[in-house]
């Protein structure tokens, strides 16, 4: 396949300023599965994320045990409790899951139910990709209605490809042949992230920096690109999911060279980048 780089250029072509009329509801409903107990940083990076990337509504699936957490990390998120049995997911244009959402059985029901019932764009990261890699759900995803995303570093690529693995494949050569096998738009991150998927050119992003190598910095790019996922041009036609990964990685990694240049690489934090997502898409939108 075809390799290209992500450009502001091409970012500008994907995101645009918005209405005057336009509402939160307009801007995207967003759903992510995320956070446990111990782990509910990941659901308040992922929803800042989102919001800061411009979701118009976000609610987190969250353990009631968390509630208390979440919703301080992130006032303008809502809470659901942690099944799915219950929840219309039609309400939705986009979803997520898997940040620091664990491997119980809850989790695994959850990140089934998402594949098979929820016909928008779905993310998939850490322990979604997880559960999805243990339990074989390459056929659920290959067969699913709506579009999947998934974003890997290389150790969740690895368990991906399973015995297909090869030590001899390039970064390249490893997102397309994830994509072939899952059907995804599959986002493999590290330093120079790689976008692929059938059918299309593979992309390698041109921002970014290793200060991002922090914890709960993939957390926050899983909201980036959900939000993207679920957000509409001003005629109405939605982000499409491919759309929504390269502009998500180029806008996460200039949120985390913005963020450097304030604070170093050294002391750049997860929070600070989904801060910093905000001034990205701003001087991006400036600069149109």
């Amino acid at each position: 396949m075809t390799e290209s780089i992500i450009t502001e250029k091409l970012v500008k072509n994907i995101i645009e300023r918005r209405d005057r009329e336009i509402h939160k509801g307009s801007c995207g409903r967003i759903l992510i599965a995320a956070g446990s107990v111990g782990m509910a940083g990941a659901a308040v990076l992922s929803a800042r994320g989102a919001l800061r990337s411009g979701g118009g509504l976000v609610q987190l699936s969250v353990p009631s045990e968390i509630f208390p957490i979440v919703q301080t990390g992130v006032p303008e998120a809502t809470c659901l409790t942690v099944g799915l049995d219950n929840v219309d997911l039609s309400r939705y244009d986009a979803a997520a899951a898997g940040p620091g959402l664990g491997d119980s059985s809850e989790s695994v029901d959850k990140v089934r139910k998402l594949l098979n019932y929820f016909d928008g764009p779905l993310v998939l990261d850490a322990d979604g990709l997880n559960i999805a890699a243990r339990r074989n759900f390459f056929g659920i995803m290959r067969a699913r209605k709506g579009q999947l995303i998934i974003t890997p570093h290389m150790g969740e690529a690895k368990r991906l490809m399973g015995d297909d693995f090869s030590a001899e494949m390039t970064r390249q050569q490893l997102a397309e042949a994830l994509a072939e096998k899952t059907g995804a738009v599959t986002v493999l991150k590290g330093a120079g992230t790689v976008v692929a998927a059938r059918g299309q050119k593979t992309y390698t992003n041109t921002t970014g920096n290793p200060g991002m190598a922090t914890a709960g910095s993939g957390d926050v790019l899983t909201g980036i690109i959900t939000s993207l996922s679920g957000q509409r041009h001003s005629g109405g036609r939605r982000i499409e999911p491919f759309e929504a990964a390269l502009a998500g990685v180029y806008i996460h990694g200039l949120a985390g060279d913005l963020g450097a240049e304030e604070k170093g690489e050294y002391g750049l934090l997860a929070g600070d980048i989904a801060e910093y997502t905000a001034y990205a898409v701003k001087k991006i939108l400036e600069e149109s």
